[in-house]
């Protein structure tokens, strides 16, 4: 078989309608067209309005999406926590070291190595960086998150939240 071969499969697609090919037959003379007016003769475009600003024209593009249950996390590596040098690490110290930002969820990821034992308290964890602080005999505590479903969404009803 080749690409010249292929074809819809049978009866799947339809011969249009033959109009305007005589008075003898069906859609003869005016073509389904009607009468007189503009819509009965040539050159007038599809969605042309009237000169009104045509719907496709009228209506906003969607320029992105923003999603107002979006969790955003703040990323600690295993590395900054070994060169940090804490024995016990958790949102209000990292802050007081400057390594977050106020009021941030911070999510703990698996880059680096953790040579000493240390007590994790934070939002979230990556698998491996939960399993690398469990191996170097440290201790994983996950902290609740500050709603239960999800987040409050931002903006209000004119924005796209």
């Amino acid at each position: 078989m080749k690409v010249h071969d292929l074809g819809p499969p049978e009866g799947s697609r339809k011969a249009p309608k033959r109009v305007g090919r005589g008075t003898g037959g069906k859609g003869g003379k005016t073509a389904g067209r009607g009468m007189k007016g503009q819509k009965a003769r040539s050159k007038v475009p599809v969605g042309f309005e009237g000169g009104q600003m045509p719907l496709q024209r009228r209506v906003p593009k969607l320029r992105g999406f923003k999603n107002p249950f979006r969790v955003e996390y703040q990323a600690i590596n295993l590395d900054t926590i070994e060169a940090s040098g804490l024995d016990e690490v958790d949102p209000g110290i990292l802050l007081e070291k400057g390594l977050v930002h106020k009021g941030a969820f911070v999510k703990i990821l698996g880059r680096g190595e953790l040579s000493r034992a240390v007590t994790v308290k934070a939002h979230a964890f990556s698998t491996s960086a939960e399993g690398a602080i469990t191996a170097a005999g440290g201790t994983v505590e996950k902290l609740p998150l500050p709603f239960r479903v999800r987040p409050a969404a931002q903006g209000n009803q004119h924005t796209n939240r």
